[in-house]
């Protein structure tokens, strides 16, 4: 694609950082493709009323166009403008968790356009928590279409040097900022249909959706491939992504057995992905994703570990499985696609 000039924004602090803030929200307002920082990664976030602006973002993350993107809102009357109705579930969701990690997938009103919505007759839609993220919506007064800012099937992006690494001369503007505090994407749940269904775990829990809604589905897709030809209801439902360039493989079971099998695997290139603490005891060289039991700090690690990856030339990542319920279920989803499902259960 063509190169562009792109613009750097520094905001670290809503007041102070007041004209990079506005230089940012205008270039937002006026069509411009524009890297924003929220609390689960950073986002390329373009107006949907701009459709050139939706289409670039596709172009500039080489990212498939059957893949619906996630529209940021900073008030629940905006968000109610995106949908067709605004049902019970709806507003249970946002009075427990707007603003903050979760985006909420409902039919969509006639102001989306197929473009963002990927050709589905829904709409995805969260309100972020972050204070950059929640101005830049506000003085720009338009919804943001916003997925993930790095290139299609790469880790997403949690420092603004990933977003850097990735966009910069794709896009118009980046706006700088600190670090992502959750580390992973939203949780998405759908609720058109006739229950609840997570689509994609996050930082909002299943048990925390199952307090507020009541029962709920989980999508075979969170822990399984997508059938041949199914359509992908949310992002992140794709066979492989967030990926590094080696090939990662999940190794369930103890520690003791983790370490044999890394160890009569070992050679040039062999990395193992594990946690923190174990490194000391492993044969080969190690990156670590948090401790093993604090999925929190497993989120907010997991991309920027993947990425140490790669920088470190790794070819075959051994990956440390983690747990398969709360915020781990998410930690565990994105290693899934990471590593194209591939998981071998130790003794």
């Amino acid at each position: 694609m063509q190169q562009k000039h792109t613009v750097h924004f520094t905001v670290n602090d809503i007041s102070t950082d007041r004209a990079d803030l506005e230089a940012a929200a205008d270039l937002l307002a006026a069509g411009g493709l524009v890297a924003i920082p929220t609390e689960t990664v950073y986002g390329l976030g373009a107006s949907i009323y701009f459709d050139d602006a939706v289409r670039g973002i596709f172009a500039a993350k080489g990212r498939p166009q059957d893949n619906p993107l996630i529209v940021h809102v900073d008030t629940v009357e905006m968000a109610k403008t995106l949908y067709d109705g605004w049902p019970s579930a709806a507003q249970k969701l946002a009075d427990a968790f707007w603003p903050g990690p979760l985006t909420i997938i409902y039919k969509k009103s006639d102001r989306v356009s197929s473009i963002v919505s990927g050709g589905l007759s829904t709409v995805a839609v969260r309100m972020p928590v972050h204070p950059v993220a929640h101005a830049l919506i506000s003085l720009s007064g338009q919804p943001i279409a916003a997925p993930s800012a790095n290139l299609s099937g790469s880790p997403s992006p949690t420092t603004a040097r990933h977003v850097v690494a990735d966009l910069e001369g794709r896009v118009d503007g980046i706006v700088l900022s600190g670090d992502c505090q959750v580390g992973v994407e939203s949780t998405v749940v759908s609720i058109d249909g006739p229950r609840p269904c997570l689509l994609r775990p996050g930082a909002v829990t299943p048990q925390q959706l199952r307090q507020v809604l009541g029962e709920i589905d989980i999508s075979p897709a969170v822990l399984s491939a997508l059938k041949e030809g199914q359509t992908a209801q949310s992002p992140g439902m794709k066979y492989k992504h967030y990926a590094p360039k080696a090939q990662v493989y999940i190794l369930g079971g103890g520690f003791d057995s983790y370490r044999d099998f890394v160890a009569a695997h070992a050679g040039p290139g062999v990395f193992a992905l594990c946690f923190s603490g174990e490194e000391q005891r492993l044969p080969v060289p190690c990156v670590t994703y948090g401790a093993q039991d604090d999925p929190d700090s497993q989120a907010a690690r997991l991309f920027t570990a993947l990425r140490e990856l790669d920088e470190r030339g790794a070819k075959t990542v051994y990956a440390r499985a983690p747990q398969k319920d709360g915020v781990s279920l998410a930690v565990y989803n994105r290693l899934l696609r990471a590593a194209a499902f591939r998981v071998q259960q130790l003794g």
